[in-house]
């Protein structure tokens, strides 16, 4: 599956497409990754020191077991405080994604708890969340259950404010944070998707290499279905991604369900950085439903993350920060189950 991911972003795809059903019809495990950077094949790295603790936790549902680790800020003194749950991309483990989003730093310096669930080898072996099979993209099963099984042991474990619990994904992992919070809309308040994929755009390998390479298919519909409850988005993407092709952003949005209402856009620039548009979406009654940050220039990386991380561009729009942001603007307004 590494070789004929090689050969779609190479141009390829009709190789791609046979290495694909060679694959298949050889019976092996079915495995998604993205393209590794340099960084990304490097040893692990360790969060930077903090006067918080860094522990590690262990969940087992109905669905499965994963591995978890923990920050608690050195703030959290028995009050009820916001909790973010990060889902790293393929290649990735929590050490690297809480390096390269600085998400421990911040939740030092603003309290709250961040929890990073760690895709096992065993369920795929580049450690991809596996956002493209069927029996992960609904409720009550596969890993959106352990995603939200783990957030809720942590809830048990902790004092947390819960009408303040977000959600955020990086490539897979944002591909499965959308999942996840479109399967869990009264469990997290909002969610951040970065360079990832709408719920719903692949049910194979061959369906879901057409969505990273051409974007996935239009939703039919802006609108939430009637009985939904709309998550509020944030969604951050490079323009020249070559890996998630962009257009997956505006697809990301709109799989969501935006509310019918009104978008507002506007440009930026980060002092010797990159450009940016950021787009604001309102509905009907004034309030912000959803923003998307497009990142000129930008490929497959988390945008203004730190070096110490990987899959990085220190370049562009700090996404930590704004998507701490939007979490605090959007806490959740109905009552939790």
């Amino acid at each position: 599956m590494n070789e004929a991911l090689r050969l779609t972003l190479a141009g390829n795809p009709a190789e791609a497409t046979a290495t694909i059903r060679r694959a298949l019809a050889g019976g092996g495990p079915a495995t998604l990754v993205s393209t590794p950077s340099r960084a990304a094949l490097m040893p692990p790295v360790e969060a930077p020191p903090s006067t918080g603790r860094f522990l590690s936790y262990s969940y087992t549902g109905a669905a499965g077991s994963r591995a978890y680790r923990l920050y608690v800020p050195s703030g959290c003194a028995g009050q009820p405080v916001p909790l973010v749950v990060m889902l790293h991309g393929c290649t990735q483990n929590p050490e690297q994604s809480a390096a390269g989003t600085r998400l421990n730093a911040l939740a030092e310096e603003g309290t709250f708890l961040v929890a990073y669930p760690e895709q096992s080898t065993a369920a795929n072996p580049s450690r991809c969340w596996n956002w493209f099979l069927p029996a992960h993209q609904r409720r009550d099963g596969g890993e959106p259950a352990i995603i939200s099984g783990i957030t809720r042991q942590v809830m048990s474990l902790h004092r947390v404010d819960d009408r303040r619990v977000h959600l955020a994904g990086m490539s897979a992992g944002g591909a499965m944070a959308a999942i996840t919070a479109t399967a869990y809309p009264e469990l997290y308040a909002s969610v951040a998707v970065h360079s990832g994929i709408p719920a719903g755009a692949a049910h194979d390998l061959p369906t879901a290499f057409a969505a990273m390479r051409q974007g996935a298919p239009r939703a039919s519909g802006t609108a939430a279905p009637a009985g939904r409850t709309t998550v509020p988005t944030i969604v951050f993407h490079g323009d020249r991604d070559t890996t998630v092709n962009a257009r997956n952003a505006q697809r990301v949005l709109e799989a969501a369900g935006l509310p019918d209402g009104t978008a507002a856009s506007s440009s930026g620039q980060v002092p010797r950085g990159r450009a940016f548009t950021r787009t604001i979406h309102r509905a009907a009654g004034g309030q912000v439903v959803a923003e998307c940050w497009l990142i000129h220039g930008a490929g497959h990386a988390w945008s203004g993350g730190s070096r110490a991380g990987s899959f990085t561009d220190p370049l562009g729009p700090d996404a930590t920060r704004e998507m701490l942001r939007f979490f605090h603007e959007h806490p959740r307004m109905h009552e939790i189950s």
